[in-house]
Protein backbone atom coordinates (compact mmCIF):
# COMPACT_ATOMS: atom_id res chain seq x y z
CA UNK A 1 0.00 0.00 0.00
CA UNK A 2 0.96 3.60 -0.95
CA UNK A 3 0.79 5.94 2.34
CA UNK A 4 -2.48 7.90 1.22
CA UNK A 5 -3.73 3.92 1.62
CA UNK A 6 -2.00 3.57 4.78
CA UNK A 7 -4.38 6.51 6.50
CA UNK A 8 -7.17 3.86 6.50
CA UNK A 9 -5.50 2.63 9.76
CA UNK A 10 -6.17 5.75 11.56
CA UNK A 11 -9.71 6.13 11.61
CA UNK A 12 -9.87 2.07 12.15
CA UNK A 13 -8.48 2.19 15.43
CA UNK A 14 -10.33 5.39 16.29
CA UNK A 15 -13.48 3.48 15.73
CA UNK A 16 -12.51 0.16 17.27
CA UNK A 17 -11.06 2.25 20.28
CA UNK A 18 -14.67 4.29 20.92
CA UNK A 19 -16.47 0.89 19.86
CA UNK A 20 -14.74 -1.01 22.19
CA UNK A 21 -15.25 1.39 25.11
CA UNK A 22 -19.22 1.96 24.41
CA UNK A 23 -19.20 4.64 23.31
CA UNK A 24 -19.82 7.80 20.91
CA UNK A 25 -19.77 4.69 17.58
CA UNK A 26 -21.25 0.92 17.59
CA UNK A 27 -18.82 -0.77 15.56
CA UNK A 28 -18.00 -4.38 16.29
CA UNK A 29 -16.17 -5.07 12.88
CA UNK A 30 -14.03 -2.19 13.21
CA UNK A 31 -12.86 -3.74 16.57
CA UNK A 32 -12.82 -7.33 14.57
CA UNK A 33 -10.33 -5.86 11.89
CA UNK A 34 -8.17 -4.04 14.32
CA UNK A 35 -7.51 -7.07 16.68
CA UNK A 36 -6.50 -8.94 13.40
CA UNK A 37 -4.79 -6.14 11.55
CA UNK A 38 -2.83 -4.59 14.23
CA UNK A 39 -1.27 -1.96 12.30
CA UNK A 40 1.98 -0.76 14.09
CA UNK A 41 0.47 3.63 14.50
CA UNK A 42 2.56 5.99 16.20
CA UNK A 43 2.11 8.96 18.08
CA UNK A 44 -0.93 11.28 17.73
CA UNK A 45 -2.09 8.51 15.31
CA UNK A 46 -3.10 6.31 18.18
CA UNK A 47 -4.49 9.27 20.21
CA UNK A 48 -7.60 8.96 21.98
CA UNK A 49 -8.75 12.37 21.39
CA UNK A 50 -8.41 11.65 17.51
CA UNK A 51 -10.49 8.12 18.14
CA UNK A 52 -12.81 9.84 19.65
CA UNK A 53 -13.06 12.66 17.03
CA UNK A 54 -12.90 10.04 13.84
CA UNK A 55 -15.76 7.82 15.98
CA UNK A 56 -17.93 11.42 16.11
CA UNK A 57 -17.37 12.06 12.29
CA UNK A 58 -18.27 8.84 11.72
CA UNK A 59 -21.78 8.69 13.33
CA UNK A 60 -22.24 12.18 11.49
CA UNK A 61 -21.89 10.32 7.93
CA UNK A 62 -23.32 7.40 9.48
CA UNK A 63 -27.00 9.26 10.47
CA UNK A 64 -26.52 11.56 7.17
CA UNK A 65 -26.84 7.88 4.85
CA UNK A 66 -29.34 7.03 6.77
CA UNK A 67 -31.80 9.42 6.20
CA UNK A 68 -30.99 9.80 2.75
CA UNK A 69 -31.33 6.22 2.56
CA UNK A 70 -35.13 7.23 4.32
CA UNK A 71 -35.85 9.97 1.80
CA UNK A 72 -34.34 7.88 -1.09
CA UNK A 73 -34.96 3.94 -0.64
CA UNK A 74 -34.20 3.28 -4.52
CA UNK A 75 -31.37 5.37 -4.35
CA UNK A 76 -28.03 3.66 -4.87
CA UNK A 77 -24.93 4.35 -2.09
CA UNK A 78 -21.53 5.04 -3.06
CA UNK A 79 -18.45 5.11 -0.67
CA UNK A 80 -15.68 6.37 -2.40
CA UNK A 81 -12.22 5.71 -0.84
CA UNK A 82 -14.18 3.19 1.87
CA UNK A 83 -10.66 1.52 3.27
CA UNK A 84 -12.11 -0.74 6.02
CA UNK A 85 -15.08 1.26 6.87
CA UNK A 86 -17.91 -0.79 8.19
CA UNK A 87 -20.77 1.59 6.97
CA UNK A 88 -22.14 -0.39 4.90
CA UNK A 89 -23.45 -2.34 8.30
CA UNK A 90 -24.18 0.31 10.17
CA UNK A 91 -26.44 1.83 8.50
CA UNK A 92 -29.32 0.38 9.14
CA UNK A 93 -31.66 1.99 6.75
CA UNK A 94 -32.54 -0.80 3.79
CA UNK A 95 -30.48 -0.21 0.36
CA UNK A 96 -30.87 -2.00 -2.86
CA UNK A 97 -26.84 -1.71 -4.14
CA UNK A 98 -24.15 -0.45 -1.94
CA UNK A 99 -21.11 -0.05 -3.53
CA UNK A 100 -17.76 0.48 -1.62
CA UNK A 101 -14.92 1.40 -3.74
CA UNK A 102 -11.11 2.38 -3.06
CA UNK A 103 -7.93 1.39 -4.88
CA UNK A 104 -6.99 -2.43 -5.68
CA UNK A 105 -4.82 -3.19 -3.25
CA UNK A 106 -7.20 -1.54 -0.23
CA UNK A 107 -9.98 -3.54 -1.79
CA UNK A 108 -8.53 -6.97 -1.76
CA UNK A 109 -7.79 -6.33 1.43
CA UNK A 110 -11.13 -5.34 2.34
CA UNK A 111 -12.54 -8.71 0.79
CA UNK A 112 -10.60 -10.69 3.56
CA UNK A 113 -13.33 -8.95 6.09
CA UNK A 114 -16.38 -8.47 3.48
CA UNK A 115 -18.38 -10.49 1.15
CA UNK A 116 -19.98 -9.48 -2.26
CA UNK A 117 -23.55 -10.45 -3.04
CA UNK A 118 -26.08 -8.92 -5.42
CA UNK A 119 -26.59 -6.08 -3.02
CA UNK A 120 -23.33 -5.64 -1.75
CA UNK A 121 -20.23 -4.61 -4.32
CA UNK A 122 -16.57 -4.04 -3.90
CA UNK A 123 -14.88 -2.04 -6.48
CA UNK A 124 -11.04 -1.90 -6.63
CA UNK A 125 -10.15 1.22 -8.51
CA UNK A 126 -8.74 4.71 -8.84
CA UNK A 127 -11.67 6.66 -7.79
CA UNK A 128 -10.39 8.95 -10.41
CA UNK A 129 -10.45 6.72 -13.22
CA UNK A 130 -13.45 7.48 -15.36
CA UNK A 131 -14.20 3.88 -16.17
CA UNK A 132 -15.71 2.67 -12.87
CA UNK A 133 -18.89 4.88 -13.00
CA UNK A 134 -19.44 4.40 -16.93
CA UNK A 135 -19.59 0.32 -15.44
CA UNK A 136 -22.32 1.21 -12.89
CA UNK A 137 -25.70 0.13 -13.75
CA UNK A 138 -27.89 2.73 -14.77
CA UNK A 139 -29.55 4.62 -11.52
CA UNK A 140 -31.75 6.94 -11.56
CA UNK A 141 -30.87 8.46 -7.92
CA UNK A 142 -27.57 8.31 -5.89
CA UNK A 143 -25.77 9.00 -2.33
CA UNK A 144 -22.23 9.37 -2.31
CA UNK A 145 -20.34 9.38 0.75
CA UNK A 146 -16.45 10.51 0.73
CA UNK A 147 -15.33 10.16 3.89
CA UNK A 148 -11.51 11.52 4.29
CA UNK A 149 -10.93 11.17 0.86
CA UNK A 150 -11.36 14.85 -0.89
CA UNK A 151 -7.96 15.99 0.75
CA UNK A 152 -5.94 13.81 -1.34
CA UNK A 153 -7.09 15.27 -4.47
CA UNK A 154 -6.27 17.90 -6.32
CA UNK A 155 -8.63 20.29 -6.77
CA UNK A 156 -9.15 19.98 -10.45
CA UNK A 157 -9.84 16.40 -10.08
CA UNK A 158 -11.88 17.10 -7.05
CA UNK A 159 -13.80 19.03 -9.37
CA UNK A 160 -14.19 16.98 -12.00
CA UNK A 161 -14.95 13.86 -10.09
CA UNK A 162 -18.21 15.80 -8.48
CA UNK A 163 -19.33 16.70 -12.43
CA UNK A 164 -18.78 13.27 -13.91
CA UNK A 165 -21.13 11.90 -10.74
CA UNK A 166 -23.47 15.22 -11.31
CA UNK A 167 -23.71 13.44 -15.21
CA UNK A 168 -24.23 10.21 -14.66
CA UNK A 169 -27.25 10.14 -11.63
CA UNK A 170 -30.49 12.49 -12.35
CA UNK A 171 -30.90 12.84 -8.84
CA UNK A 172 -27.82 13.27 -6.74
CA UNK A 173 -27.01 14.15 -2.57
CA UNK A 174 -23.47 14.07 -2.01
CA UNK A 175 -21.23 14.84 1.87
CA UNK A 176 -17.73 15.17 2.00
CA UNK A 177 -15.27 15.69 4.46
CA UNK A 178 -12.91 18.62 3.78
CA UNK A 179 -9.77 20.94 5.28
CA UNK A 180 -9.75 24.22 5.22
CA UNK A 181 -6.95 26.31 3.51
CA UNK A 182 -5.63 26.56 7.11
CA UNK A 183 -5.81 23.09 8.14
CA UNK A 184 -3.97 22.01 5.22
CA UNK A 185 -1.25 24.51 5.90
CA UNK A 186 -1.05 23.48 9.49
CA UNK A 187 -1.12 19.75 8.43
CA UNK A 188 2.53 20.11 6.94
CA UNK A 189 3.71 20.46 10.96
CA UNK A 190 0.91 18.67 13.27
CA UNK A 191 -1.03 15.88 11.63
CA UNK A 192 -1.75 12.17 12.52
CA UNK A 193 -1.14 11.27 9.22
CA UNK A 194 2.41 12.05 8.60
CA UNK A 195 3.07 9.20 11.09
CA UNK A 196 2.49 6.70 7.95
CA UNK A 197 3.90 9.17 5.36
CA UNK A 198 0.82 10.51 4.44
CA UNK A 199 0.20 14.49 3.43
CA UNK A 200 -2.49 16.39 2.39
CA UNK A 201 -2.76 18.31 -0.73
CA UNK A 202 -6.18 20.07 -1.22
CA UNK A 203 -8.06 22.80 1.51
CA UNK A 204 -11.59 24.25 0.27
CA UNK A 205 -13.13 27.53 2.56
CA UNK A 206 -15.74 28.29 0.14
CA UNK A 207 -18.26 24.72 -0.37
CA UNK A 208 -19.87 26.70 -3.52
CA UNK A 209 -15.94 25.43 -5.08
CA UNK A 210 -17.62 22.53 -5.70
CA UNK A 211 -21.06 23.28 -6.93
CA UNK A 212 -21.84 21.94 -11.03
CA UNK A 213 -24.46 23.11 -13.01
CA UNK A 214 -27.11 21.18 -11.01
CA UNK A 215 -24.85 19.72 -8.22
CA UNK A 216 -24.91 22.54 -5.13
CA UNK A 217 -23.52 22.81 -2.21
CA UNK A 218 -26.48 22.19 0.37
CA UNK A 219 -25.20 22.27 3.81
CA UNK A 220 -22.58 22.47 6.13
CA UNK A 221 -22.99 19.61 9.54
CA UNK A 222 -20.92 19.63 12.83
CA UNK A 223 -18.48 17.47 12.80
CA UNK A 224 -18.29 16.88 16.86
CA UNK A 225 -22.40 16.47 18.01
CA UNK A 226 -23.01 17.63 21.12
CA UNK A 227 -24.88 14.84 21.81
CA UNK A 228 -21.81 13.19 21.57
CA UNK A 229 -19.65 14.90 23.19
CA UNK A 230 -21.86 14.13 26.24
CA UNK A 231 -20.96 10.59 25.89
CA UNK A 232 -17.39 11.37 27.31
CA UNK A 233 -16.84 10.62 30.72
CA UNK A 234 -16.08 13.85 33.30
CA UNK A 235 -12.64 15.69 32.54
CA UNK A 236 -12.89 13.96 28.66
CA UNK A 237 -15.72 16.10 28.04
CA UNK A 238 -14.83 19.05 28.78
CA UNK A 239 -10.79 19.00 27.31
CA UNK A 240 -12.53 17.61 24.02
CA UNK A 241 -15.16 20.09 23.68
CA UNK A 242 -12.32 23.10 24.43
CA UNK A 243 -9.54 21.73 22.47
CA UNK A 244 -11.46 19.90 19.78
CA UNK A 245 -14.86 21.07 19.17
CA UNK A 246 -16.85 24.72 18.10
CA UNK A 247 -13.95 27.03 16.37
CA UNK A 248 -11.20 25.16 16.96
CA UNK A 249 -12.49 21.82 14.52
CA UNK A 250 -13.84 24.26 12.24
CA UNK A 251 -10.80 26.06 11.75
CA UNK A 252 -9.25 23.24 10.36
CA UNK A 253 -12.02 20.73 9.23
CA UNK A 254 -15.40 20.41 7.48
CA UNK A 255 -18.36 18.57 6.62
CA UNK A 256 -20.19 19.78 3.58
CA UNK A 257 -22.97 18.04 1.74
CA UNK A 258 -24.38 19.05 -1.77
CA UNK A 259 -27.48 18.12 -3.96
CA UNK A 260 -28.50 18.04 -7.75
CA UNK A 261 -31.08 20.86 -8.38
CA UNK A 262 -32.90 21.04 -11.74
CA UNK A 263 -32.48 24.07 -13.71
CA UNK A 264 -35.60 26.00 -14.48
CA UNK A 265 -35.53 28.47 -17.04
Amino acid sequence: MNSTNKTLYIPLYGKSLVSKKGSILSDPKAEEIWQKEQFPLKGKAKSKWLAYYMGMRAWVFDHWTNEELKAQPNAVVLHLGCGLDSRCLRVKEPCQRWYDLDMPQVAELRRRYYTESDRYHIIGCDVLDESWLHELPAADSAIVVMEGLSMYLPLPQLQDLFRRLEQKFPQLSLITDVYTTFGVRASAWKNPIQSVGASVCTGIDEPQLLNGETLRFDSRLCMTPEEKIRELQGFEQHFFRLMFAGKASDSIYRIYTYRKETLHG
